[in-house]
């Protein structure tokens, strides 16, 4: 972690001051689009929003196929709404942050008997599972995150999406996994989530039904 702040915070405090923020900026989000192989990072002056793009990174390695995480050892990386809620400073890959999975919708929708877990955002170029962005990128990502959340946020979201999720990428997922209704429903339920957020880059507050289907609201 010292060499992520003694190479990067400069270089972090130049971007995001660079896009009218206070450096480290209040909040941040972070999405993952893993058809087009993309980890966005956003940062904002409230939990709320507006959120501005800071930098997109490459996801140089992946596993497993579209769709989400539903028990151990598939090596599927998840998708839904999540967060970091841990940091690893002495990972095999470099430097690590845990994602929260399973969430409350994984625990309804997946193998309840092992669900499977140790998710991590993280350095290096490996995947069973887990979103790497290289040593170089991690090493932004971490420093910022942890300035974020020593800033007193509650939160670092990370949504993980099969692929953009406007209409075509929709349309596109539907005609690849025909014949996958219950997939593509879920899909659909991650779309609303995208539309939610990109109508003006403001987050919503992310709720589970009984049925482990995703509700939001704006807050």
């Amino acid at each position: 972690m010292r060499t992520a702040k003694q190479e990067k915070d400069a270089v972090m405090r130049a971007m995001v001051e660079a896009k009218g923020l206070a450096y480290p900026p209040p909040a941040i989000l972070l999405r993952a689009f893993k058809k087009e192989g993309a980890l966005e990072l956003w940062g904002a002056s409230s939990e709320a929003g507006p959120y501005v793009l800071l930098k997109t990174y490459g996801i140089c390695a992946t596993s497993g196929v579209l769709g989400p995480k539903r028990r151990f050892g598939d090596e599927q990386v998840p998708e839904g709404f999540y967060d970091l809620d841990f940091f690893n400073p002495q990972s095999n890959f470099f430097l690590s942050m845990h994602t929260n999975y399973p969430n409350a919708a994984d625990r309804i929708l997946g193998f309840r008997q092992n669900l499977g877990g140790t998710i991590y955002l993280h350095g290096n170029c490996a995947s069973i599972g887990c979103i790497p962005i290289t040593d170089d990128g991690i090493k932004e990502v971490y420093w910022l995150s942890v300035l974020v959340r020593d800033g007193g946020a509650k939160r670092l979201p990370i949504q993980i999406f099969p692929a953009r999720m406007n209409d075509r990428g929709l349309r596109e997922l539907a005609k690849t996994h025909l014949g996958q209704s219950e997939l593509v429903a879920f899909w659909t339920t991650l779309k609303e989530g995208f539309d939610s957020f990109e109508k003006g880059h403001r987050l919503a507050a992310v709720k589970v039904d009984k049925d482990g289907r995703y509700e939001f609201v704006q807050q």
